[in-house]
């Protein structure tokens, strides 16, 4: 794309499309829809919902509209079904100050619902995947653990705490982690989802052009979610996201498989990864704490070296 006022495309896999309007308002566009997670339709709505707007979140931008995107199985579901999935959106989207104005739907065997979001940034305040620098902290602002915990519900091995905890933290929206990222001031984000931590950070250090040092016992994970990955509760794509990272992370021998699984995972409406200057990295937990984002953590930092290479320490 040659358009000067395409800010951001998609040469940098960010996490939504930045178009210029005028010199002080730029529209930010992304679209994101998945199959479900768990059992009760109105709370897939939710997560599906604060998944899709993240998006908009990650690159400092305030949601604005929504379409909704369906998939159900007309023939096989009850519609009271997919009226709360829908319900479950709305209310998301409405606590997000999105307005749902319409959307698509198909008939499908296998239901899926996400929302194509519009959303508002000044040109000036875009965060961006490509401008960490080296000596930044990096801050995580949600556990990891929501792929695991999927299957865990699919294979009903998952205790019921366990699962509320995981509803809890996908259906919170990123809302207040950027809130408090604008106010501190950040060099990049990006949200972690389908890719895992490792790869999105991936995506992050290769648009930087720096590498990345990260503790694996700093980094925020459900309780319980490593002794199911140790039982092999995986799902396939977090396998898939484990073979891909080993050609680019160096693990310290002292990290088993189970906790290289739970890095390489897949997330569904997970946490901010930023990256921000040293000196403010104090300053911007206790305002991520602040703002009720309570399992945020630093988890490492960004170092000089080869781009895209990570180091993960125990």
């Amino acid at each position: 794309m040659t358009d000067p006022n395409l800010l951001v495309g998609m040469e940098m896999s960010d996490d939504a499309a930045v178009y210029r309007l005028t010199p002080d308002i730029a529209l930010v566009q992304t679209v994101d829809f998945i199959t479900p997670l768990v059992d009760d339709p109105y709370q897939f709505g939710q997560i599906a919902a604060a998944n899709s707007i993240s998006d908009i979140y990650a690159m400092g931008g305030q949601p604005l509209l929504a379409l909704n995107v369906v998939a159900f199985p007309t023939d096989a579901l009850p519609l009271a079904v997919l009226s709360e999935i829908l319900r479950g959106g709305a209310d998301k989207a409405r606590e997000a100050g999105v307005r749902i104005v319409g959307g698509h739907s198909i008939d499908d065997r296998e239901p899926k619902y996400g929302l194509a979001v519009t959303g508002l940034v000044h040109p000036d305040r875009i965060l961006r995947n490509s401008t960490a620098r080296p000596g930044d902290r990096l801050l995580l602002t949600k556990p990891l653990g929501m792929g695991i915990v999927s299957t865990a519900i699919k294979r009903d091995v998952a205790g019921v705490d366990l699962i509320a905890r995981a509803v809890a933290v996908m259906t919170t929206l990123n809302k207040a982690a950027a809130q408090a990222a604008s106010e501190v001031g950040v060099h990049a984000c990006t949200d972690i989802t389908g890719f895992g931590l490792l790869g999105h950070m991936r995506e992050m250090t290769v648009a930087s052009g720096v590498g990345a040092r990260v503790s694996f016992h700093r980094v925020p994970v459900l309780d319980g979610v490593v002794e199911l990955a140790a039982q092999g509760v995986v799902p396939g794509g977090s396998k898939r996201n484990l073979a891909y990272a080993e050609e680019f992370v160096t693990f310290d021998p002292a990290l088993d498989l189970p906790q290289r699984l739970v890095l390489a995972d897949a997330q569904t409406s997970g946490g901010l990864l930023l990256a921000v200057p040293g000196a403010q990295a104090d300053g911007l937990l206790r305002a991520l704490h602040g703002n009720g984002v309570t399992a945020a953590a630093d988890i490492g930092e960004v170092v000089t070296g080869t781009s895209g290479r990570i180091h993960v320490v125990s």
